[in-house]
């Protein structure tokens, strides 16, 4: 592992996304602590052209500038493991983010299968009812005789058919 070193302030970026994830009274909690026991952990930077890029430790940088200091601890760490790092990200935040969107997947996902489901009903319920309204139509036919293609008979075949079924003609 690289040893950590010390990077002007002034040099290092922070991107957009995680400035808003900055947490005043954290950054206070932190300055204190670096008044009292200096930086204990040093933050990461990945170098891009000439500068840095911030990867983890925006509230340790932002106790830093808050002290007046114009250095700060880190580590260079490569661009893959910045991305990695960004993916897995460690800590109570990035778990309850995690939970936030699967939850929220979740949500969506059964809206989704609920209104799949009622347009599915509503369109039985159509059907049925255009079934409904052929057998009022023709009466005599049940609503899946209506739908079907019945082959025509001649009289003496009705009248077998009948005898068979039991019916009276």
């Amino acid at each position: 592992m690289p040893k950590p070193e010390s990077f002007p302030i002034e040099k290092i970026y922070v991107p957009v996304k995680r400035r808003k994830a900055i947490k005043p009274q954290v950054v206070e909690e932190i300055a204190g602590s670096i008044l009292e026991i200096g930086q204990q952990t040093p933050i990461l930077v990945r170098p891009d052209e000439d500068r840095f890029v911030l990867v983890e430790g925006l509230q340790r940088l932002e106790a830093c500038k808050a002290l007046g200091e114009t250095t700060v601890v880190g580590i260079v760490v490569s661009a893959e493991d910045a991305q990695q790092r960004t993916l897995l990200s460690e800590g109570p935040e990035a778990d309850a983010e995690r939970d936030k969107m699967a939850r929220l997947k979740k949500l969506r996902l059964e809206k989704e299968a609920a209104e799949s489901s009622s347009a599915a009903l509503n369109r039985t319920d159509k059907q049925r009812a255009r079934s409904a309204r052929g057998a009022g139509e023709n009466p005599g036919t049940s609503p899946s005789r209506a739908s079907a293609p019945t082959p025509k008979k001649t009289l003496s075949e009705w009248i077998a058919q009948q005898k068979r079924d039991g019916g009276r003609y």
